[in-house]
């Protein structure tokens, strides 16, 4: 343990073993009530045991000097991006966060769970009173990234805004203002939905399509199922023989206590499926809960896919029938009319179209580093167990071939016919059920041009340059301007999130280029140092609102109301009330509030939510009991339940109404976009080698591949600042014991993770859970450069390309080559 200062909840600083000792609390009795804390938030069947609360009252020993006369509580959320939207449970006295409590309404079972928030969302006192709270309005006086600012008042910062997006659309027009990707806070009226209903009133903005979380998996399903939704929900794996999962670790990712992954141990625990993880590391969702893991190369699950398909297929292990039925493109008399000869699935599989490759396990084990009679005995498990779940996380996707691994994985349930069935999967990311709560109002964007989220550098540098046949730009032929305003609200994209950041940095600090950056948010993150004026928003503690369960909450749908358990202490203000002194300077006050206040309208939404949800309690009850729990709310536990049932009464989205083996309108987009040589769009999936893969030549000069890892201690970039998960989850660069031995590096060395691209300092972690070839880093540590291409923040995306995938125009954040050496 540091003996480092920390900030407690009136701004003192102390050490945290005189803060221990104050609270009569050991180190040993702390470090062991954090360790059971956050084993119990990464094993939810721990949640169900009397270990949870065990835990909580010996780490709760620090806030118990304060416990007593005086306390108040409220409702509050974790509303950050992890998908759950935990509920928490606010404890104030004298003004002060004292403690954070999880939510215990309902009972503790698989049933109707509590939703307990993990280690992150109890930590949020710290977030609350960090030293990189943003107090007051500020400008820029250094240069641009520099992180120098003096304070103003909000007066001045209105007209300064104001006066630059007048300026902005006088000389651009409205197609150069950016509003630009961000998720770091979801509540629904104070939170992003302001920003959009200010600049629709100002005539609109350069909107972007996808997201860093999910791009080419929503872009490449459609092309096979008519959607890009999710599939069926967690706890159908219940039902199922074999679950079969690639690149997907809900405990990792959806660690709620009411979540998926919750809801992923209760339906293994009822009904003793048999589990294999295909993942490049053996995840804490593993640890022994799975009967199978199958280490693999990164970017190479579609090419493990084929060769299981080779066996399938030759084995006579197909379902035939249901491909006749239901498909189209498996076989030439399924293909569509146009298709060129022997250019079906199966021509493909066995060797006989274009490529005349035969896509064999030995093939398949060439590539994927998987042996080859692992691949045929998971071909025989696949042909031969029914039901089969299969599903993937969004890691798989975030590849420079993302979308040809999406379509492939999909083609084990759609080959087997485990499609639309009790105890199957499409073998998209397991579903949710969607409660449809409404936020405030944003109005139309009369900005034709939508930008693909991940080319706003390009739009920035080459914006006129950019069209939609070479940069997948929509709405329009091409933008009418570079960006020049951008509008960054609760996000840490800016210098972050985003891809190759040393080339980030150099583009933004361009004046010229982006000529006013307006960054809104609560924290001194590393893009709030690039803003021209800087705004400090409110914490969901500080603010009134409401919030709904996310998309990773599975089949328990919530509301929560965001009370003000405490009043923010310095000039924070709320982003409805942010915009709304914004448009106060355009004469459109009137326009943007309709009358209402913030207040006002939170509760307007709650009530047209309730309209579509009349079981909900009236707007009274509902603040007075902070919580309104609904289950049973999802109607199609079982994708393509209906289309199974009957195909000609329930069509998919597709042109042809069924299952799209092989895509027409894909193989449109190959003939007629523009590509750069090595990118592929195909009509069939299959597997792409891609550039910066364990085939490139590159590799010569960086052997390892690296991507990035969601670890317990942050969600996305967000509480990367609290001290104390950081000491309970340390960053460091995960290397196999064979390459380390190469390189003669030991757990806890200092090295530098290096390529073309910029180089960072981690500590190395040897361990066997991460296979040879292979390293990783957990995503979202700030960027921290010292000017000479090198990052001491430890932030992956210093090493990230920016070279977009082929159809989504996405983030291939886990295709890198790198070498690790001692720092």
């Amino acid at each position: 343990m540091s003996e480092k200062t920390l900030p407690c909840a009136d701004h003192g600083e102390y050490s945290m073993v005189e803060h221990l000792e104050r609270q009569g609390v050991s180190r040993r009795e702390f470090m062991t009530a954090c360790s059971v804390m956050t084993a119990t938030m990464t094993l939810p069947a721990l949640l169900r045991s009397g270990g949870a609360e065990a835990a909580e009252t010996a780490a709760g020993k620090a806030a118990a000097g304060a416990a007593g006369a005086g306390e108040t509580t409220a409702w509050s959320s974790c509303v950050v991006n992890c998908g759950s939207r935990c509920p928490l449970k606010v404890v104030v006295k004298d003004g002060q966060v004292i403690r954070i409590e999880p939510e215990n309404t309902g009972v503790d079972s698989c049933g109707t769970p509590h939703v307990r928030a993990c280690v992150r969302g109890r930590s949020m006192r710290l977030r609350l009173y960090s030293e990189e709270r943003l107090k007051t309005p500020m400008k820029r006086v250094g240069a641009r990234g520099e992180g120098k600012f003096e304070r103003i008042s909000w007066d001045e910062a209105f007209d300064t805004i104001a006066a630059a997006l007048k300026k902005t659309i006088d000389q651009y027009g409205n197609d150069a203002i950016y509003y630009q990707y961000g998720s770091g806070t979801y509540q629904l009226v104070a939170g992003r939905a302001p920003n959009f209903r200010l600049l629709n009133l100002l005539g609109g903005y350069l909107d972007q399509y996808g997201t860093y979380s999910s791009a080419q998996i929503r872009e490449a399903m459609p092309y096979t199922y008519g959607s890009g939704g999710n599939g069926s929900y967690m706890t159908e794996v219940a039902n199922a023989k074999l679950y079969l999962s690639f690149g997907n670790s809900p405990l990792n990712t959806r660690q709620s206590g009411g979540g998926k992954g919750y809801e992923w141990q209760c339906a293994k625990d009822a009904g003793g499926v048999r589990t294999i993880l295909v993942d490049p590391m053996y995840t804490d969702s593993m640890l022994g809960k799975e009967d199978e893991w199958v280490p693999i190369r990164p970017g190479t699950d579609a090419a493990l896919c084929e060769g299981i398909a080779y066996v399938l297929i030759t084995e006579n292990k197909v379902d035939q029938a249901f491909l006749d039925t239901y498909c189209v493109g498996y076989d030439e008399k399924t293909l569509p009319a146009g298709a060129p000869p022997k250019s079906d699935y199966k021509n493909y599989i066995l060797g006989h179209g274009a490529d005349k490759l035969a896509k064999t396990p030995a093939w398949a084990s060439q590539i994927t580093g998987v042996p080859v009679s692992t691949i045929v005995r998971l071909a025989h498990l696949i042909g031969d167990t029914k039901p089969l779940f299969v599903s993937q996380g969004y890691g798989v996707q975030r590849q420079a071939n993302g979308e040809q691994s999406v379509r492939a994985i999909a083609m084990l349930p759609i080959l087997t016919g485990n499609i639309g069935l009790p105890g199957t999967n499409t073998g998209a990311r397991e579903g949710d059920v969607e409660l449809g709560a409404v936020g405030l109002p944003v109005g139309k964007n009369s900005v034709k041009a939508v930008l693909p989220f991940f080319l706003w550098t390009d739009a920035i540098a080459r914006g006129t340059e950019m069209t939609a046949k070479r940069d997948g730009i929509r709405g329009v032929d091409k933008l009418k301007a570079p960006i020049k305003f951008m509008w960054n609200y609760a996000g840490n994209v800016l210098a972050n999130q985003h891809s190759d950041l040393n080339r980030t940095d150099a583009i933004l600090r361009d004046e010229k280029k982006c000529e006013f950056v307006l960054v809104i948010e609560n924290q001194m993150t590393p893009s709030a140092r690039y803003a021209d004026i800087l705004l400090p928003d409110l914490m969901a503690q500080e603010n009134f609102d409401y919030a709904a369960d996310g998309y990773a909450s599975g089949t328990g749908s919530f509301l929560v109301a965001l009370q003000q358990a405490v009043k923010p202490r310095y000039e924070e203000k709320s982003s409805y009330e942010i915009c709304r002194g914004i448009a106060k300077r355009f004469g459109l006050e009137e326009k943007f509030t309709e009358g209402r206040t913030q207040e006002q309208w939170v509760e307007w939404c709650y009530n047209e939510t309730r309209k579509k949800n009349p079981e909900l309690p009236d707007f009274a009850q509902f603040q007075k009991q902070g919580i309104a729990k609904m289950y049973g709310k999802g109607k199609a536990n079982i994708a393509l339940e209906g289309f199974r049932k009957d195909p000609v009464k329930n069509k998919l989205g597709t042109p042809s109404g069924k299952i799209e083996i092989y895509s027409a309108r894909l193989a449109k987009i190959a003939a007629e976009w523009e590509l750069p040589p090595g990118d592929v769009i195909s009509p069939l999936p299959q597997y792409v080698t891609t550039w910066e893969s364990h085939l490139d030549a590159k590799a010569a000069k960086y052997p390892l591949q690296l991507y990035g890892l969601h670890g317990h201690g942050r969600t996305h970039s967000t509480y990367h600042n609290v001290a104390w998960l950081r000491e309970l989850h340390p960053d460091a660069v995960l290397i196999n014991p064979v390459d380390a031995e190469k390189r003669k590096l030991k757990t806890g060395d200092a090295v530098r993770v290096f390529n073309d691209r910029g180089t960072v300092l981690l500590p190395a972690r040897v361990t066997p859970r991460i296979m040879p070839g292979v390293v990783a880093i957990p995503q979202g540590a700030w960027y921290k450069p010292n000017g000479k291409g090198v990052d001491e923040g430890g932030c992956i995306n210093t090493l990230t390309s920016h070279r977009p995938s082929p159809l989504a125009k996405a983030n291939p954040q886990h295709t890198n080559l790198v070498d690790v050496a001692k720092a």
